[in-house]
């Protein structure tokens, strides 16, 4: 019997384990663009709020992504408020980037990014200044 609840719980663990792997793989995978995209979107600041006070924290969120996190996630994972938060903003963009960019093309995710148009590949012209300057910080980053 002793045994069994041992094995129980180690279960248990492993099982646990396993589901927090791939957030934490997710977030080294994606790792030095967010931080390339943060440095352009708000100088890593994670309270910094737009000129038109639209998109807000350290990857300047809208509350629309907010609203397509949580349709994504099937609930409501996300609030307005965690906008502010660097771990959540994250967690947002690893949300989106995984649904609508699950092949994990670097420069869709800029892109996409930027403008929340899922033909974002088709329009590039829409996108190309802000693409350079965010691979411009990606690669100043992987320099260091």
């Amino acid at each position: 019997m002793k045994k069994l609840l041992v094995l129980a719980v180690m279960a248990i663990s492993l099982s646990a384990a396993a589901q927090t792997a791939p957030k934490v793989d997710l977030e080294k995978k994606w790792g030095a663009v967010i931080l390339a995209i943060a440095q352009v979107e708000s100088r890593g600041n994670a309270k910094a709020v737009s000129k038109n006070g639209l998109y807000v924290g350290y990857l300047q969120i809208a509350e629309i992504l907010v609203r397509e996190c949580n349709r994504i996630a099937g609930y409501k994972k996300f609030t307005y408020a965690d906008r502010y938060d660097k771990q959540k903003s994250i967690d947002m963009f690893i949300t989106y980037q995984e649904r609508y960019n699950p092949e994990g093309n670097m420069e869709k995710a800029i892109r996409l990014w930027n403008s929340g148009d899922l033909k974002c590949m088709q329009r590039k012209a829409r996108t190309e200044g802000y693409y350079k300057r965010v691979m411009k910080n990606f690669v100043a980053t992987a320099s260091l």
